[in-house]
């Protein structure tokens, strides 16, 4: 699948989605949201998927919303343009299939925000991240200001958004924004070897355990472990945990069939 502003490539279960519009550092503008969310649905669509690659074409992962489409507009439309912007990362939270974001530049305002909407977030040492919103008199809108306390800590989310300046990526890694960081040629690779190490697992389990942890961060700990349990029952009655048993038994590869 290849749009205007995006391309979505798959092998092996493994797919790879690139904001593909570099001469404005893939800055969002709704047309770009609508292609990212045309090939999201599509991923989720595909039962064979088992992991989904998120990156950007040049040296930007994201620049954030295209501010260019705001000027002159309403602020009705602004807003418009803000939940397009908003949608993003909650697609990727409620995907099935677990999200890698592989941030090869700069991932700035909303760029860092559909970052932040991904599971996993493999950074080059080039990489720049930021929530500069309050710089445009505006705050950070796609989520920022729920998923980046959430993931980093209040005091440091603070920090970041108040400022809003810019931190490389080995400072990102050591607050907890990203979880790798590698030479900018090798990203892609890394990404891909996490990404296969993913898809060589049980699919129904690694969905359910996702779907566990996205459900229990936002949850109290009772209800968190109710879901947990429903669903590792569900989980004993399949075939695959039949087959993990088997391998395990006769010490060889599972070949799992997904159901």
């Amino acid at each position: 699948m290849t749009g205007s502003h995006v391309e979505l490539s798959a092998q092996d279960g493994i797919y790879t989605l690139v904001l593909r519009r570099p001469e404005a550092l893939n800055a969002l503008s709704t047309a770009v949201c609508r292609d990212v969310a045309a090939a999201l649905a599509r991923v989720d669509q595909d039962p064979a998927a088992r992991a989904l690659i998120l990156t950007g074409e040049g040296r930007a992962f994201c620049a954030g919303a295209d501010l260019r489409e705001r000027e002159g507009a309403t602020p009705e439309a602004i807003w418009a343009h803000n939940r397009a912007i908003f949608q993003i990362p909650l697609d990727l939270e409620r995907l099935p299939v677990p999200t890698i974001a592989a941030i090869n530049g700069l991932a700035l305002g909303g760029g860092c925000e559909i970052a932040l909407g991904c599971d996993l977030r493999w950074a080059a040492a080039t990489a720049e991240l930021g929530c500069p919103e309050v710089t445009r008199g505006i705050l950070p809108g796609g989520g920022g200001t729920q998923r980046l306390p959430r993931l980093v800590g209040l005091s440091r989310a603070m920090m970041l958004i108040l400022t809003g300046r810019r931190i490389g990526a080995q400072e990102a890694y050591r607050i907890g924004l990203v979880d790798a960081v590698v030479p900018p040629e090798e990203l892609l690779p890394a990404v891909r070897e996490v990404a296969g190490a993913i898809a060589a697992n049980a699919p129904l389990a690694v969905r359910f355990a996702k779907q566990a942890m996205r459900y229990g961060v936002g949850h109290t700990l009772e209800e968190g472990l109710a879901l947990e349990g429903e669903l590792q029952r569900m989980l004993y009655a399949t075939e695959d945990c039949r087959e993990g048993i088997a391998a395990f038994r006769e010490r060889r590869a599972p070949r799992w069939a997904g159901r």
